[in-house]
């Protein structure tokens, strides 16, 4: 498969999972987290389909396109580790966490997701989920939408 087509399919499998998680937490109390920008295309999609909830969104630099600024007040800039203690020291409560760190690398992402899973948790309320492009650890991982072929994208819930 070319890099155009794997990108594709992890464009709908994003789409189509963030749609399905904005679903699932219709019930749930708490705020959402991105956890990396990018150029803020999945922020985008969550603001669109979450307009009713607080939208954190944690990066080391922001690069969004201008049309994807967060609200200066919701766009923690720095290290995640640092940024997700800073969170739990306020209390934050979140129903939703896209986790969306790496850099491209497999082994060098997993083992970022995993140290900051710890992190992660204690964040989330009772049945938030976490979806994530990268394997995290301590949490119960779920089917997501059957559109979204196993492993493309993994589903997390608290």
């Amino acid at each position: 498969m070319s890099r155009l087509e794997s990108m594709r399919r992890r464009l709908t499998a994003q789409i189509e999972g963030l749609n399905w998680a904005a679903a699932q937490i219709a019930n749930l109390q708490g705020d959402v987290l991105e956890l990396g920008l990018g150029n803020g295309r999945t922020y985008d999609h969550l603001r669109a389909g979450l307009p009713d909830r607080r939208i954190w969104v944690i990066d080391r630099e922001m690069n969004a396109h201008p049309s994807c600024v967060p609200p200066e007040a919701d766009f923690l800039q720095g290290d995640a580790d640092r940024m997700l203690d800073r969170m739990a020291r306020a209390g934050t409560r979140l129903s939703l966490v896209h986790y969306e760190l790496g850099i491209g690398v497999p082994e060098a992402d997993a083992v970022k997701s995993r140290g900051l899973s710890p992190l992660i948790a204690p964040l989330l309320v009772p049945g938030g989920l976490v979806i994530s492009q990268d394997p995290l650890e301590g949490f119960e991982r779920i089917a997501g939408p059957e559109t979204v072929a196993d492993g493309r994208y993994l589903f997390y819930r608290a």
